[in-house]
């Protein structure tokens, strides 16, 4: 990700990598001039609305099946200030900060629009929180997804009101006393704010974004620790060569297949055998990784496609037209990103199922090729990787589960005024622990290859490979004795998560370019 430090919010949306380094790296952001002119005026017409008594959902009348409740405009404020504090529900564990520092963003994004009718000292206060450090405690449960991100982003109103609870650098504390402490003045509510604050979709995407930026690393990951294995199982390099896969001319297959060779490129040990050797061809979960990884690959780049759209969407309802107009639409049902959460979470599934494959081969001493029994010179009173495996499949059979869809799960809500939702927020949810879980099952892979590409000696890994052996030597010791394993797995999984494994070993994930950006 490029380094960005400073964001202009304009009215035109956001990128991937603004989420990223807001919700991350901290970066400062502010309201660009023509988005606070544009609020001004979306405001304006909300104020027409209720000096006129125009009958508006959510302005001049009830929420949900309340909606033909009709509110006198002495009292649409009240509604407001009202809304945020029974929708926010929330219950269950809190969600990470990072998450909902995205969330918070993502919704400063929509209103910058200038489609909701929220004044810009709406948006100006999220974001001066963000750049404060002040992080609205949210819970977990409490989001189905439509009518958008309810409760969670109803947590993080209640904040902007002085209301609630945040984080500011310590435990959670009263959002009042953080607000005042920042020299930041809570906000008083007016007409349609409370329900432009709480009707999208940020959290889902939120969760989507740093979920594409981690799994972009981790399929990089996926291409080196493979080829770490091809050499540890004394595999060939040749199922990988550039004409055979222009034969099946599927996108992320050619990348995966392309890295695979870079990182293997000078193999002394994939050249031992190259000639003479009686076996014609490696297992599927080597020579298929290519197929699996670049499947994978595909399915992030349809993904980032949707998400690029959904940040230059306005999400709301109703919607405020600069016409004048105010009409109520459906921008708030969560199903496009719940559907690609989905898809990711398959796509992290098969690529922590087949490092799991290839991790098996290498400690079966029937499959291995000559490795010593778990990677133990010796094993029977050593026991050597036998059980990191077990760890390693846990996570692999969680994420299977975990690649059930949530999005096709839905229960009508609100007197069945709400009768589809897209459970969006489950998906995302679930698809950032497979994320974890997919870390971790590659870091097993790569402490179990590192070992095996050591008991190949004298025979000379790849330079791509022998750079991965040497991240992972300088905090895992190689083969030996039996020790406690626990520390070294996290340590691996550690290093793949800060990047060390990554730059030593450059490997690229260039893929196709989708036309991804569009204009409201």
């Amino acid at each position: 990700m490029k380094d960005i430090s400073d964001i202009q919010l304009g009215s035109r949306g956001a990128a991937l990598d603004d989420v990223v380094a807001v919700a991350r790296g901290g970066a400062q952001v502010r309201l660009a001039a023509e988005a606070h002119a544009a609020m001004a005026r979306s405001a304006a017409l909300v104020d027409g609305f209720v000096a006129g008594n125009t009958p508006v959902y959510g302005v001049t009348t009830g929420f949900g099946s309340l909606a033909s409740t009709v509110i006198p405009a002495e009292r649409t404020a009240e509604l407001q200030v009202a809304l945020v504090r029974s929708h926010a529900a929330g219950m269950g564990d809190t969600v990470e900060p990072e998450v909902v520092r995205a969330m918070l963003f993502l919704r400063a994004r929509s209103l910058a629009m200038a489609y909701s009718g929220a004044r810009p000292q709406i948006a100006e206060l999220q974001l001066a929180m963000l750049n404060a450090g002040i992080t609205p405690v949210v819970r977990e449960h409490g989001s189905l997804g439509a009518s958008g991100d309810l409760a969670p982003l109803s947590h993080c109103a209640l904040a902007l009101i002085g209301e609630g609870e945040v984080w500011a650098g310590g435990d959670a504390e009263p959002a009042a006393a953080a607000l005042e402490r920042a020299g930041l003045a809570p906000v008083a509510l007016r007409a349609k704010e409370g329900l432009a604050l709480i009707n999208g979709t940020d959290g889902i995407l939120g969760m989507l974004c740093l979920a594409l930026h981690d799994l972009g690393e981790l399929a990089r990951l996926a291409d080196v620790t493979a080829a770490m294995t091809v050499e540890g199982l004394l595999g060939t390099d040749r199922a990988f060569a550039a004409d055979l896969q222009a034969l099946r001319p599927q996108v992320g297959q050619a990348v995966s297949a392309r890295n695979l060779t870079r990182v293997l490129a000078g193999s002394g040990i994939v050249a031992s055998h190259r000639d003479g050797d009686s076996r014609v061809q490696d297992a599927y979960s080597l020579r298929c990784s290519p197929q699996v990884h670049g499947a994978a690959l595909d399915t992030m780049a349809h993904a980032r496609m949707i998400a690029e759209r959904e940040l230059v969407s306005a999400i709301d309802n109703p919607m405020i037209l600069p016409d004048g107009r105010v009409e109520s639409c459906g921008n708030f049902h969560g199903a496009p990103v719940g559907f690609v959460c989905d898809f990711l979470a398959i796509a992290a599934s098969e690529l922590a199922a087949i490092a799991e494959r290839r991790t098996d081969r290498m400690l079966d001493v029937a499959r291995s090729h000559g490795l010593p029994p778990f990677l133990s010179p010796d094993a029977g009173v050593n026991s050597g990787m036998m059980i990191a495996h077990y760890t390693q499949v846990s996570m692999a059979l969680e994420n299977q589960r975990l690649a059930v869809p949530a999005s096709t799960q839905s229960m009508p809500t609100s007197a069945m005024q709400e009768d589809h939702v897209s459970n969006g927020w489950a998906a995302a949810r679930k698809l950032r622990r497979s994320i974890a879980n997919l870390r971790r099952v590659l870091a097993v892979e790569m402490v179990c290859a590192a070992a095996a590409i050591d008991l190949r000696t004298p025979l000379q890994p790849a330079a791509g490979t022998a750079a991965a052996v040497r991240v992972v030597r300088e905090r895992v010791a190689g083969p030996g004795p039996d020790r406690w394993l626990s520390p070294d797995l996290r340590t691996a999984e550690q290093l793949l998560a800060d990047g060390s494994v990554l730059s030593a070993v450059a490997v690229s994930y260039t893929h196709l370019t989708l036309p991804t950006i569009y204009s409201v």
